[in-house]
């Protein structure tokens, strides 16, 4: 049997007292606040999921003084940082209109997903940059054998991080596999060695 506890119970049950915010201020930008400026990070504010097995008391009273004394001025440096990125925030909402929002749409939809679809051509590319010869993609016939593409005459096979991992795969590739991985900045890919 799965049994879930909402915040709110688990706060009820341990006798920490409840917030209430206004509706999207945390969401929207408090969270997204803290992430941007790591003010909450433990370098900041102590490491938090140890300080409370250090935590000799039972009460939030004690908690709070307990913390307090090892801590006294996280809070409000936390909260200094979090003001400014808000405010930096609230600079950059005054900017945004139908307008900007199109063209962050259009950026998603068109380019972003065009240029993640198109990284086996990217990666073929940058190896061709960096051996320099020619390359291209496998024409359909090549593609049913596993191949991607050629930096010169080499054929190469390119497939995720992931691709390693599975038990039982379903192709024999007998070319050079590049593999590569997905960041949020872009891909890693190591170069099989020759």
């Amino acid at each position: 049997m799965k049994i879930k506890l909402k915040t709110t119970e688990i706060q009820e049950y341990v006798n920490a007292p409840t917030s209430d915010f206004p509706k999207y201020t945390t969401q929207l930008l408090m969270n997204l606040a803290n992430q941007n400026s790591q003010a909450t990070r433990p370098r900041n504010v102590g490491q938090l999921s140890e300080l409370i097995q250090l935590f000799p008391g039972q009460t939030f009273e004690e908690w709070v003084e307990w913390y307090q004394q090892r801590y006294p001025h996280a809070i409000d440096e936390a909260t200094d940082k979090i003001i400014s990125m808000v405010e930096n925030f609230d600079d950059a909402v005054q900017k945004i209109d139908r307008n900007l929002v199109k063209s962050w749409v259009e950026d998603l939809i068109l380019v972003k997903t065009f240029a993640g679809l198109r990284f086996q051509e990217a990666i073929l590319r940058k190896l061709s940059e960096i051996k320099g010869c020619e390359y291209r993609l496998a024409d359909t016939f090549e593609e049913s054998q596993g191949i991607d593409g050629f930096v010169g005459e080499e054929a190469y096979s390119i497939k995720p991080t992931t691709y390693q991992s599975k038990q039982s795969l379903a192709e024999d590739i007998e070319v050079k596999i590049i593999f590569y991985e997905k960041k949020s900045d872009g891909i890693v890919f190591e170069i099989p060695e020759d």
